[in-house]
């Protein structure tokens, strides 16, 4: 059995857990504030100091201390590794804190200056109480990068727990406390923010304590360690985020164009990010280290054969979820968010977002497992190279699409952005390493895109037959749209993977067959 499976398994249980909080959050955000310029402002303030954690927390300064640590682990010990992370720990304090007082600063001064739209004032103000989230995330994902390299998946990934957990508490207790209009609630939120930013760093620290760690103050001017993650971390702050960086441009595009926007879009692509972030981010976690220590140790075809696997697991199970969103964006939109100041209208925008985001599942979570490929091997540039020319290539395409096609739009250009950095990505691999050796992925690719046509389109017509007798008036109505289609097509699918062997198939029963047997 597939010990990668096993372990991107275990760790997509925790991130399960995580992104279906997160789901409740925004369920919650949704009903809160719906789609409007309120909702907007808010989505973009906390858009930007989010990004801190998309690019560290899942992405560049995490990847960037990994390698670093287990190295010191296996060739210097236990002591040099806490030497290290205490020297990353002490410059990233000195720099996310200078990095906070400049911004804060300027966005007082922003607000001072000139007067603003309601719109923009909102968001200002919003960006200015939210922005040192981003030293708490930071702060995070270095204690991520530590637990990770001592083999902890489990309780990083179950940080982000705690931090929902305490964003959804903010809706329901603190908003309503803070004033009757939306305007003045909102606030609630942005405090809520930093609070759960605080508690997901707390919730690692008990597990650091118990695996040795102590901190102490190291300067961290002259110390090799930080150099060495600066080199790594900022070319790689492009390269593993792309979509990330995506997303903030384009939200800053359409609040210029039109705040309403920035809310339904982000509905989607929090839809988006549920199988991606499951599945998708958990097996580029696992693969970083995994493939780090193959390639320390030469062994590039254990190298390419761990890759091909993972890209594999990966296609087998993101595919069905990339067709289930399109077939299915309305009724899942209208079961999730449908309520309180989210109504029938919204449901139709967030759904035509998600429909146009969702082609380009497999190239999101495929271009986190190729720039951690090109980390193993100590490569950081390329990916940044990459992700600089898509991000303009996106940029573009945004400006133009999003004017006459709203929503649509931005996701149809970041889809085209993600599947061209997957492919450069991809080329810029082979010249790296020689040869990838994936025919026997590409052939299991093709059984899997076959398999998963049948099933989409049972679960479009299902989807069809429901809305035609069931309609959505009631809960029960819209809770069977979503899961009778969606079930159906995963039975038509599972079996006939079963039946044309595919590979990712037939781990996944073995491993459901032992699980089992053991119980």
């Amino acid at each position: 059995m597939s010990q990668m499976l096993k372990s991107s398994g275990a760790l997509g249980i925790a991130t399960l857990t995580s992104r279906c909080l997160g789901m409740v959050r925004e369920i919650a955000y949704a009903r809160f504030m719906g789609d409007g310029w309120v909702a907007g402002a808010f989505m973009l303030a906390f858009t930007i100091p989010n990004l801190f954690r998309r690019l560290l927390g899942e992405g560049a300064l995490t990847a960037a201390c990994i390698p670093i640590f287990k190295e010191k682990e296996k060739t210097e010990g236990d002591a040099a590794v806490w030497q290290a992370a205490n020297a990353v720990i002490s410059g990233m304090f000195l720099a996310a804190t200078a990095i906070i007082l400049l911004v804060v600063a300027g966005v007082t001064i922003a607000l001072w200056v000139r007067p603003w739209l309601p719109d923009t004032l909102l968001m200002l103000k919003l960006l200015r109480i939210m922005f040192p989230y981003m030293l708490l995330v930071c702060l995070t994902a270095i204690f991520m990068g530590l637990l990770n390299t001592r083999g902890r998946f489990f309780v990083p990934a179950m940080g982000a727990t705690m931090l929902n957990v305490v964003m959804i508490a903010s809706v329901f207790w603190l908003a309503p406390r803070l004033g009757r209009d939306l305007e003045s609630q909102i606030f609630g939120l942005a405090i809520g923010v930093l609070i759960a930013g605080v508690v997901q760093a707390a919730f690692q620290w008990p597990s650091l304590r118990h695996a040795g760690y102590r901190f102490y103050w190291v300067n961290p001017v002259p110390d090799p360690t930080v150099k060495r993650v600066l080199h790594q971390m900022i070319p790689g702050t492009i390269g593993v985020a792309a979509f990330q960086i995506n997303v903030l441009l384009t939200q800053v595009l359409a609040f210029w164009v039109d705040p309403g926007i920035v809310a339904s879009f982000n509905y989607a692509v929090r839809l988006m990010e549920l199988p991606q972030g499951v599945f998708g981010i958990s097996l580029a976690v696992y693969l970083l280290p995994t493939l780090t220590g193959l390639a320390a140790e030469k062994d590039m075809p254990g190298y390419r054969a761990t890759l091909r696997q993972g890209i594999g697991y990966l296609f087998f199970v993101n595919l069905l979820a990339s067709i289930l969103l399109i077939v299915l964006a309305e009724p899942i939109v209208r079961l999730l968010f449908e309520r309180g100041k989210f109504g029938p209208d919204a449901t139709h925008r967030a759904a035509l977002a998600l429909g146009c985001l969702a082609p380009g599942l497999v190239a999101f979570s495929l271009v986190n497992i190729l720039a951690r490929a090109f980390y193993a091997l100590g490569d950081t540039r390329t990916p940044m190279k990459v992700s600089v020319v898509c991000l303009g290539i996106n940029l573009v395409f945004s400006a133009l699409l999003v004017v006459p096609l709203a929503q649509a739009g931005l996701g149809m250009a970041n889809t085209v952005s993600a599947t061209l950095n997957v492919t450069l990505l991809q080329f810029a691999l082979k010249r790296k390493i020689g040869r990838l050796d994936w025919e026997p992925l590409v052939a299991e690719c093709w059984r899997v895109l076959a398999l998963v046509v049948p099933a989409g389109l049972a679960a479009w017509g299902l989807s069809w037959y429901g809305e035609t007798h069931w309609g959505h008036s009631t809960f029960l109505a819209r809770l069977l749209q979503v899961f009778v289609p969606a079930t159906v097509a995963a039975v038509i699918f599972g079996v006939g993977c079963l039946a044309l062997r595919v590979e990712a198939m037939r781990d996944v029963r073995n491993l459901v067959g032992r699980r089992f047997r053991r119980g």
